[in-house]
């Protein structure tokens, strides 16, 4: 088990930073400097957790401590069982403390605290690609609910018979692509189909790509070269026509960094029936679009540490698969496997990622030397 001095002492160093964090950020002249105040702020709320962490950990000691005093020096047998308890329920929390503890002491990518773009498509499989694309869809979905974050689909392209072909979709939360960022790879599905009439089980395919949303002061993009138009979109299933031009469309000529050749990106957005709105997300994935590519190499170098390169969506270059008859869910890239599959679709992925993070971090948590 870990030293527990070693733990205590580093946090007591970050305790001290901590309060004068906490002291700063109430300076007015820090306030009235708002990159250095939103900067502070950001590591006030960081330190905060830790020491978060670092209560819940001193709290665990200390009981066990005295567990361990009743048990050795108490006479009263009710007394000594209490005690036990105690001791057998702390012992168990307290590596559990100790990995979070790791964790937060893990140097963060900048890239971490961003928002995200996602995209997801059918792969191979036809029909039923569309439909697990769908179902990877929900899940995602319901996650972000239960973290509270907020979703907004950008653009959707259904399958024939349910399911999405390709669907894009915008979160919004804390610490959103720092979460979100394992999930980026091909997802394989092994299931009788609903669209299966003999019962024979299929292997089908679907791809998730996660990209950090960008921010505006990260790229140049001149908003006068932006050609507008505006259309009329259609409600839910093609019904209920719009009767303002509510859609837009926007045209950007675009220097391609990797070719030098100007490229015209063209841009749709019909989320909602706001015209303004529709136009900043439009905006928005503009800017996301543009981030990505001149940024590639840098996302290229994360995606191949993580080895979960999205491919076309063929079946063997999977990260993970969702075996339905044996009701299991196996990440490939850790080997970690849940039989919780149904919760596992019903949005509850966060042991997944969790053991996904550890393993990534497996070297740098080697570094914090705990």
């Amino acid at each position: 088990m870990t030293d527990n001095n070693n733990i205590l002492q580093k946090l007591d160093g970050l305790e001290a930073r901590y309060e004068e964090v906490s002291t700063l950020i109430t300076d007015p002249s820090v306030i009235a400097d708002q990159k250095r105040y939103v900067k502070l702020t950001k590591e006030y709320k960081d330190l905060g957790d830790i020491m978060d962490a670092r209560r819940r950990y001193v709290n665990c000691l200390t009981t066990i401590k005295e567990a361990k005093d009743i048990i050795a020096n108490e006479s009263d047998a009710e007394m000594k069982e209490m005690a036990r308890e105690e001791l057998s329920e702390n012992e168990g929390l307290q590596p559990k403390i100790e990995e979070e503890i790791k964790l937060l002491l893990v140097p963060k990518d900048p890239e971490d605290g961003k928002n995200v773009q996602m995209e997801i498509r059918g792969g191979a499989g036809g029909d039923e690609a569309a439909l697990f694309a769908g179902d990877l869809f929900n899940m995602y979905k319901r996650y972000c609910d239960k973290k509270g974050w907020k979703l907004s689909v950008t653009s959707v392209s259904e399958g024939a018979v349910g399911g999405f072909k390709e669907i894009d979709f915008a979160v919004e939360g804390e610490n959103v692509y720092g979460t979100l960022k394992y999930e980026s790879g091909v997802h394989r599905v092994q299931r009788v189909p609903a669209t299966e009439t003999q019962g024979r089980m299929h292997t089908s395919a679907a791809t998730v790509a996660v990209l950090p949303e960008a921010d505006k002061f990260e790229v140049n993009i001149n908003e006068g070269d932006i050609k507008w138009d505006t259309f009329r979109s259609s409600g839910a299933g093609g019904q209920n026509v719009n009767k303002v031009e509510s859609g837009v469309r926007l045209r950007y000529p675009w220097k391609n960094p990797n070719t030098g050749e100007v490229e015209e990106i063209l841009i749709e957005c019909t989320e909602t029936r706001d015209q303004p709105k529709n136009k900043e997300r439009a905006l928005s994935r503009l800017y996301t679009y543009i981030y990505d590519h001149e940024h590639q190499k840098y996302i290229d170098d994360i995606a191949s540490r993580r080895k979960t390169l999205v491919s076309t969506g063929d079946r063997s270059a999977k990260i993970r698969t969702y075996n339905f008859p044996q009701g299991r869910v196996t990440d490939h890239r850790i080997g970690f496997t849940t039989h919780d599959l149904q919760g596992f679709m019903n949005g509850d992925i966060q042991e997944m990622i969790d053991a996904l993070t550890v393993a990534e971090n497996a070297e740098k948590l080697k570094e914090t030397e705990l």
